[in-house]
């Protein structure tokens, strides 16, 4: 870990309105971080088609870009004590906004891709460190302040990308959705560094632990990809699919013993010797990939049944982040008030509740009625999140704020990569198996079969419309059983912040952000 302030660093502390432009800055900064894994995705079509490459190829661009954050954001804390949390940040931003032009400027998917690889290495140590210099920044009293703002950008960039990409693709052209960035990431750069460089600290030379980076980076890329082709090679029927879980699974456990026994971990994996720190990454494993699984099969639905665009599709998301934007400065004050375990028991549980609202849906909704739900569940999310952050940073010793910053990332990037895969897998096969009852209920002694040559030439029409009627239907049914199971899944991650015991400290930043 970096070494403290010098004396003087005290006293030029951020205050008032600077202190606010430097939080903005850094919970902006995470909020161009978070916001890259989800804009591109409904782009895919549009750029697989000007690159000249297949869909299934073009998926690359999302899965490229998800396996290299994955892989630096547990890095965060071996980063910041190496070479300083302000200038890792700093420079992080800046290489994020040059890696998005050349992603903006690729004329191949290869060229995409491989700049894709770096945009997200770039901003994987956005996320952690965004979060850790916040803390380092605000005053000890106004910290659930900052982990609210913090909280607030990283709960809406998901919701935020789909629209914000599908409009930029149709009004404009793919290459914007990475251009975008660019203006954004050159100022924040810049602003951070020019605000925040006095809370730098003298980096330590530590030296590189090789066997677990290289560990780290093979696990994590083979279980991304294979999350990410699994759906479309069968799963454990593909060789391929069975070699990379093989290899995942092997390269985890190598890893977790290294990094267990060596005296200068890449990664500090002892901070789960914390009970409460564990268990809030349990519950933020199981609320979050059940929120982000949420807001995959919403835009799923959508489209495939309720005839929505993929803008119109993303818009209904959006409401999900309204009032996020109310509660979670309200969520950082009750933190301080109540015992924060009964805000994310509460917060989480509400989640759980809208989700079994939700599983009662029908074809014939309109537009309110969807968004309905969604918008109240805007009121859950920042009560779990917020007050979840504070306790799980609070749980830790301040010497171990970074890693366990860059872990609780990592755990909330993999749980959506875990997530999506099983959300479009288990909608397609309980949406086959849902059609395949739905025909023996409709036409069960073969009624409207032995009436359809009766029909002469709107034969074929009429069967495409009982399919269609079934297809649909089925749809709706299999979207409601995931509603119910995710719903199930929130109830039961509810239960778990039990297991934490209440902080003995406030969350302190004296060891954070360098």
């Amino acid at each position: 870990m970096s070494k403290p302030l010098n004396a003087g660093a005290a006293e030029e502390a951020l205050k008032g309105p600077m202190l606010w432009v430097g939080a903005i800055v850094l919970a902006l900064a995470n909020f161009v971080a978070v916001l890259n894994m989800t804009i591109a995705n409904v782009t895919v079509p549009n750029i697989a088609g000007a690159l000249g490459a297949g869909s299934s190829q073009g998926t690359w661009v999302i899965t490229s870009y998800a396996v290299a954050e994955a892989i630096t954001v547990p890095l965060t804390g071996w980063l910041a004590a190496r070479f300083g949390g302000v200038r890792m940040f700093s420079l992080s931003v800046v290489a994020f906004g040059v890696f998005s032009l050349l992603c903006g400027a690729s004329s191949s998917l290869a060229m995409l891709i491989a700049m894709r690889v770096l945009q997200g290495l770039a901003g994987g140590p956005l996320l952690a460190l965004s979060q850790t210099l916040l803390l380092r920044i605000f005053p000890r009293e106004k910290t659930m302040q900052a982990m609210g703002l913090w909280a607030m950008t990283t709960l809406l960039a998901p919701v935020v990308g789909p629209v914000l990409g599908g409009w930029l693709c149709d009004n404009y052209s793919w290459p914007w959705v990475f251009f975008i960035n660019v203006p954004a990431a050159l100022l924040f750069g810049w602003v951070s560094w020019s605000l925040l460089k006095r809370y730098e600290g003298a980096p330590e030379k530590s030296r590189v632990d090789v066997v677990g980076m290289v560990l780290l980076v093979t696990w994590v890329a083979a279980l991304q990809i294979m999350l990410d082709e699994g759906k479309d090679l069968d799963w454990f029927a593909s060789t391929e699919i069975r070699a990379l879980a093989v290899t995942a699974v092997v390269g985890f456990v190598a890893f977790v013993i290294w990094e267990l026994t060596e005296q200068h971990p890449i990664v500090n994996l002892r901070v789960f010797r914390h009970r409460g720190f564990t268990a809030c990454m349990l519950v933020l494993a199981l609320a979050f990939g059940a929120f982000f699984g949420l807001n995959v099969l919403t835009p799923l639905w959508l489209q495939y049944n309720m005839g929505y665009t993929t803008t119109w599709a993303g818009m209904v998301v959006a409401w999900g982040g309204l009032l996020s934007v109310v509660f979670s400065p309200l969520a950082a004050n009750w933190a301080t008030r109540i015992d924060a375990r009964y805000l994310i028991f509460a917060g989480v549980l509400w989640l759980g509740g809208i989700t079994l609202w939700r599983s009662f849906a029908s074809t014939d909704m309109t537009y309110w009625q969807i968004c309905l739900p969604l918008v109240f569940m805007g009121v859950g999310l920042p009560l779990f999140y917020v007050p979840l952050t504070g306790v799980a940073m609070a749980s830790v010793e301040e010497a171990e704020t970074a890693s366990a910053s860059g872990l609780m990332n990592f755990v909330r990037t993999i749980s959506g990569a875990f997530a999506t895969s099983l959300v479009t897998t288990a909608w397609q096969n309980a949406s086959i198996d849902a059609h395949a009852k739905l025909s023996g209920i409709v036409d069960g002694p073969n009624v409207v079969g032995s009436l359809l040559p009766h029909l002469g030439h709107y034969a074929t029409g009429a069967r495409a419309v009982v399919d269609y009627l079934v297809t649909s239907q089925s749809l709706m049914l299999s979207t409601n059983r995931l509603m119910l199971v995710i719903g199930a899944i929130f109830a039961g991650a509810s239960c778990l912040i039990a297991l934490a015991p209440k902080p003995a400290r406030a969350v302190s930043a004296d060891a954070v952000g360098h």
